[in-house]
């Protein structure tokens, strides 16, 4: 049999509403947490208070993202992402062709799509990430839920220790470096090893202390139009594929898809567990998770985002409890597609979820354009609280379009690229010509 021709893309009659509504409901929140990256200073990632207004409703405005939308919106794609791969699986090998083939076919092309939108778009690409990792945890979906569950905490903990690993790393190059310092400050001459402990700290750490020189550098830099920004922003790229996929993404990322396509094959993703079962994901996601992040939290403002303390304990709240609290959302949306609630919201969500793809590029598009110096360049001048305007004008659009363009087609520009492109063949893409 010829698996190109047998198989098809999942039609609008087989997709599962409530994992669509459950997409597009984290596809708006992601933008949420990636909006300052476009807008404000990149060290702002390692401390937040350096760049777009801390005090009053800036802060406020952090400490909602911290708590309601960092890691837990991520958390809610990366774990859909995991329930697509067996979903795809099951469906291809229901047609009798080859799930592997697609599969990594389907990977193969994201990954490409990827590539272009990070050297491209924007360096915070997580397609990349997903196309490889999604190839990597398609081997274990044959598994049965209860173990992908049970398994899914173990890999992600990987994470947590390589990050611990990594602060007394920095930590002790922070020793090595102040020691030096002390040298020169004194009028002394460094040893070659003192030299080295403060070149190794320029070079790899600096970034997480960032000092004037550092912001001016990079004020600079945004403003320039030339090829230096260009390589700038390809050395993001290569550091978020390389060292970040490996000592952080792959074990977050993996965990969660594993969680995700455990929780698909028990059923919970497709709104048919009972009322009491989502109140309870509500319960103790909400109940335990947020109480976790706001620890985190209020320890990363007492230790003044101190990156050693972030690495060692402060990050490790939130890395966890932003699962739960992920989880909690999950039983609301599903809690809510199961009574029928909210259906004007739930059935534009779902629009949104069809199209992520086409939406999440888009976000990408019109945030570079308002603030690279080839569009609009408004890069540092808004704060974080007249960001939030940015994201609800950006939430409205996709919202009110996502809903009229599949109303004509099946589906987004990019998702009918997408399909074309892994099963090799033009799909159909007006309404009319699906019957």
């Amino acid at each position: 049999m010829n698996d190109t021709n047998a198989a098809s893309p999942v039609s609008r009659g087989e997709r599962i509403a409530s994992i669509d509504v459950l997409r597009g409901f984290a596809l708006l929140g992601i933008l949420v947490m990636n909006i300052p990256f476009f807008a404000l200073s990149m060290f702002g990632w390692s401390d937040p208070s350096i760049t777009g207004g801390f005090e009053g409703w800036d802060l406020t405005t952090w400490k909602i993202g911290e708590m309601f939308f960092n890691l837990k919106m991520m958390a809610i794609f990366s774990m859909l992402f995991g329930a697509g791969v067996v979903i795809f699986s099951q469906r291809s090998e229901a047609k009798g062709v080859s799930a592997g083939s697609l599969h990594y076919k389907r990977m193969g092309w994201l990954f490409l799509i990827g590539m272009v939108h990070a050297y491209a778009i924007w360096f915070g690409d997580i397609l990349v990430a997903y196309a490889m990792i999604g190839c990597i945890v398609f081997l274990f979906r044959k598994f049965p839920g209860w173990l992908l569950v049970s398994a899914a905490p173990i890999v992600m903990s990987v994470a947590v220790l390589t990050g611990i690993g990594f602060g007394f790393g920095i930590d002790e190059a922070r020793t090595a470096m102040l020691e030096a310092q002390a040298v020169l400050d004194a009028g002394g001459v460094p040893t070659d090893e003192q030299n080295t402990a403060l070149n190794v700290w320029t070079d790899q750490f600096s970034d997480f202390y960032p000092d004037e020189t550092l912001l001016a550098w990079e004020r600079e830099l945004r403003n320039e139009k030339g090829a230096e920004i260009l390589v700038e922003h390809a050395k993001d790229v290569v550091f978020m594929q390389t060292l970040m996929m490996l000592v952080w993404g792959v074990w977050r990322v993996g965990g969660l898809m594993l969680l995700g396509m455990g929780l698909y094959k028990l059923g919970v993703f497709n709104a048919s567990k009972s009322k009491k079962f989502y109140v309870s994901m509500i319960v103790i996601g909400f109940g335990v998770g947020l109480p976790m992040v706001w620890l985190g939290m209020n320890a990363m403002l007492r230790n003044n985002f101190d990156a050693i303390e972030f690495q060692k304990h402060d990050s490790i709240w939130n890395y966890y409890g932003s699962i739960l609290v992920a989880l909690g959302y999950i039983g609301l949306i599903m809690l809510v597609c199961k009574l029928g609630a909210l259906k004007w919201l739930t059935n534009a969500l779902s629009a949104v979820g069809r199209m992520a793809l086409t939406n999440y590029l888009l976000q990408s598009i019109l945030c570079t354009f308002l603030f690279n110096w080839w569009g609009l360049g408004l890069w540092g001048t808004m704060s974080r609280s007249e960001l939030l305007l940015v994201v609800g004008a950006v939430w409205l659009l996709q919202l009110i379009v996502s809903p009229i363009w599949l109303s004509r087609f099946r589906f987004g520009p990019m998702e009918w690229a997408w399909r074309s492109l892994t099963y090799w063949k033009r799909q159909p893409m007006r309404i009319s010509v699906d019957g």
